[in-house]
Order: C-alpha cells, then structure tokens, then sequence
C-alpha cells in the first residue's frame, strides 16, 4: 500500500520551503549582515546556523533510514524556534536598527517562526515513526526528499555510509550542545562570548 499522493506532495513541499527558509535566505541574510557590518545580526544567524545544522544531519539519517530522523526532524524545528527569539539582547539591537538587512531578518524572523509552527504540527504526528521497529509506508515517505538529494549530491555513495555519517553527526551536535548548554550556566558570561 502506498502513502496517500496528498501527503507525498506535502512532505515534498515541506522539503522545498525548508530549503528555502532555513538555508537559502538564512545565507542571504548572513552575507547581507557582513557586508554592512550588522555585528547582532551576524551573532545571531552564527547561533541559527549551529542550532540549524540538525536539520542537515537529519537529512541524512533519513538518507540512511534511521527512524531517529524523525526525533531529530522535530527537535531540530523546535530548537529554532528557541534559538530565534532566545537572545533577546540581540534582538532588541535588530529591533531598533533602521537598517534594511535587520528589518529583512525580523520578517524572515517571523515567517519561519509560521513555517516551523506549522511544521512542527505537521511532522509531529510522524514522531512515533522513530520508536517503530517497522516503519509503515506513511513513515517511509518521508525518507523521499533526502534520497532525491543523494542522487544529487552523493550518487556513489551508499544510503548505509551516509546514514553513518548522519549517526556520528547526531552524537557530534549532542556533545556540542550539551558543551554549549554548560557554558550557558547560570553565574557565567561564556555563553555569549562561545556565540
């Protein structure tokens, strides 16, 4: 039985927005940010960036088919949503800038906080797929995008190699998170100064 041709679209429409918001415009941004020398903005799209590489490792779990990729899917949207509004020092600089590129990133800001909103409700309801031993159609749909960017990106390498590689990738971003998270304790400045 095949999954419903509805949900194959969506998820393939899912695929696409992520790129366009979470790596196409976040980088536009970024570039935009160094050429006119916007210090808050840079810190805070260097922060998006490490909290948003979970997106790609996840990518590659799911090349694999790993059914954690559907764990680290929902966590990483979260994680965003947090990492975008956490730093509010910043975000206040960006909120009182005039500049262009600050107020280009508030409404970016805001559309991906809609998407991953959206997203989060979306994907969730697939999050069981990650504590299945067998994962039904439904799930397995979702391992489609990824797959079509391997042939793209990594046509002679295999699913099982790239899956390994999203694995060590998984442990990597959890020890640095949890290294991050330390420097963030209450009584130290660090954390500010590692973002």
């Amino acid at each position: 039985m095949t999954p419903q041709s509805w949900l194959v679209d969506a998820i393939w429409l899912d695929y696409r927005l992520a790129v366009a918001l979470t790596v196409v415009m976040p980088l536009l941004l970024l570039i935009w940010a160094f050429a006119v020398g916007l210090r808050p903005l840079i810190q805070l799209l260097i922060v998006y960036w490490r909290v948003s590489s979970l997106l790609a490792v996840t990518v590659y779990l799911m090349i694999g088919g790993l059914p954690v990729s559907f764990l680290s899917g929902a966590m990483a949207r979260l994680l965003i949503l947090v990492c975008l509004w956490f730093w509010r020092d910043w975000s206040a600089a960006l909120e009182q800038s005039r500049t262009w590129a600050a107020r280009a990133f508030l409404l970016w800001r805001w559309g991906l906080t809609g998407y991953m909103g959206a997203g989060i409700l979306f994907s969730g309801a697939f999050v069981p797929c990650a504590f299945r031993t067998s994962l039904p159609e439904e799930c397995r749909a979702w391992f489609g995008p990824p797959l079509g960017f391997r042939e793209i990106f990594h046509p002679n390498v295999s699913p099982e190699l790239l899956g390994s590689v999203g694995a060590w990738g998984l442990v990597a971003y959890l020890l640095y998170s949890v290294y991050f998270v330390w420097r963030l304790r209450p009584g130290t400045d660090k954390g500010e100064q590692e973002a």
